[in-house]
């Protein structure tokens, strides 16, 4: 049975428009609100951006509704508005963007003729980015197409897919954002995982909440795994262990104009791991292919606030146990693991999209064990996905693992005595690194990639414990 946590924080969403030509007027001096109504409306006016300082990127406000908006070709850059999505349909690829002033709901009646307050309207040719709303949970990013009319909840619009450059312009960013742990839904695909979490503000929560670092998400788990049919109740196969992450997600931008493709671009994931897992007992023989074991789906969508621009950010974790074995080495081994990840993609003119990767882990042995001559190789690994409103970027596999072998000889003596072994064993620590980078990633406003580009892999191993095989 599958349990599932709700730990989103409370829903806020919020837009930017980039305003056509054909934009409402600009309310007439008779009209202009009064002092108590001036906050109402003032998000309209252009923000005050240079292209001389690059845009900060930081976590969005998480109750804070924003939106941007410029009239395409004018030279002003996107920027905040009261206009939100009410609902989108994924289907139709239809929205309603309503207008939520202070004071005014979803289904408020638009003003009057003579209304202090003059609506703002969308139109052809708006850009317009969301945060999760509605029928958009992992954030919107869309162009409209045409306006269909006004409903109980707003303008209902026609979109299609647009890019960020569109936004961003000839801006440049660059930021590394922490994911608030709190703010993953954990799908516990075992019976025996928990969850734990730590952040600012002496909040916590799970059995190693109180003990887990600041802005990190832990993952405990026991299972039983495949256990060879000769073998004895003492010999049966476990594996028990946690994963310790704290995620960042890393964003770049370089742009050169809201028609062209950026000169530079960076997406993805990296932060701190911590892992401990004990193997024990003798696994069942393979059957060509490693058996790996999913316990938990973890999913965020952290919204960057990229200068006015609401970027959502969506973030997958698959975290599983994977052994192979030949069914005769039987182990006792315990690993503790310790280092940082990165894996993303960057993309400059000359070599187009091109992977990022890296791993620096280190692992102390705290008991290790092999007997009898065999092989066995246990991962505790996360699989990471993360892409911009709704589609994929940049898949990563991180996989720590343990791996011991036995190599030795059975004598058996002629007179009935105990058989004799004899020979090594070995046990090593190491780290696979493996992904993919997606077509998606023109969502930046960059060339279609044709095909997915392997990350490559990267692979280190060292060195745990050793000793001599005895009967």
């Amino acid at each position: 049975m599958r349990h599932r946590r709700a730990l989103l924080p409370a829903f806020a969403v919020t837009s930017l428009f980039l305003a056509a030509a054909c934009s409402s007027a600009v309310p007439r001096a008779a009209e202009l609100p009064a002092a108590g109504q001036e906050q109402q409306i003032r998000a309209t006016e252009p923000a005050a951006e240079s292209t001389d300082h690059p845009l900060t990127v930081a976590a969005a406000p998480t109750a804070t509704a924003t939106a941007t908006a410029a009239p395409r070709g004018s030279g002003q850059r996107a920027h905040k508005t009261t206009l939100t999505v009410s609902s989108y349909d994924g289907h139709t690829r239809r929205a309603v963007i309503s207008d939520h002033s202070k004071g005014s709901s979803p289904h408020s009646p638009a003003p009057s003729t003579g209304s202090s307050a003059a609506p703002h309207r969308t139109a052809v040719g708006d850009v317009i980015a969301s945060a999760p709303a509605p029928g958009a949970p992992r954030g919107l990013l869309a162009k409209v197409t045409k306006v269909i009319g006004e409903t109980d909840g707003g303008t209902e619009v026609q979109t299609e897919p647009a890019t960020l450059n569109a936004l961003l312009g000839d801006a440049t960013a660059k930021g590394d954002v922490p994911v608030d742990p709190s703010s993953f839904t954990v799908d516990k695909l075992l019976p025996d995982v928990q969850v734990s979490w730590s952040k600012t503000g002496d909040a916590h929560a799970g059995p190693k909440g109180a003990t887990v670092p600041l802005g990190s998400l832990r993952l405990d788990v026991g299972a039983q795994v495949p256990t060879a049919g000769d073998a004895n109740a003492s010999a049966t196969a476990s594996v028990h262990g946690f994963v310790q992450v704290a995620p960042q997600v890393d964003f770049a931008y370089g742009g050169t104009g809201s028609d062209a493709p950026p000169g530079s671009a960076y997406l993805g994931v990296s932060g701190d791991w911590t892992s401990g897992w004990a193997v024990k007992g003798r696994a069942a023989a393979a059957t060509g292919t490693p058996l790996r074991i999913p316990f938990a789906k973890l999913h965020a969508d952290p919204v960057l606030q990229v200068g006015p621009v609401p970027v959502v950010v969506n973030l997958d974790l698959t975290c599983y146990l994977q052994i192979s074995a030949d069914g005769r080495a039987t182990v006792d081994v315990e690993q503790s693991l310790k280092g940082d990840f990165k894996a993303g993609g960057t993309f400059g003119p000359a070599r187009g999209w091109t992977p990022v990767s890296s791993s620096h882990m280190t692992g102390t042995p705290v008991r290790a064990s092999v007997t009898t001559a065999g092989s066995v190789k246990t991962a505790l690994g996360a699989e990471a996905t993360v892409g911009l409103y709704g589609t994929v970027g940049v898949t990563a596999d991180l996989a720590p693992y343990l791996r011991g072998e036995a190599a030795g000889t059975l004598t058996a003596a002629s007179d009935g005595s105990t058989p004799k072994a004899t020979g090594t064993w070995d046990v090593y620590g190491g780290v696979d690194l493996t992904g993919t980078l997606r077509i998606q990633l023109s969502v930046f406003g960059t060339p279609v990639v044709q095909r997915s580009v392997p990350l490559g892999a990267l692979h280190r191993e060292w060195r745990l414990a050793g000793g001599s095989l005895s009967s």
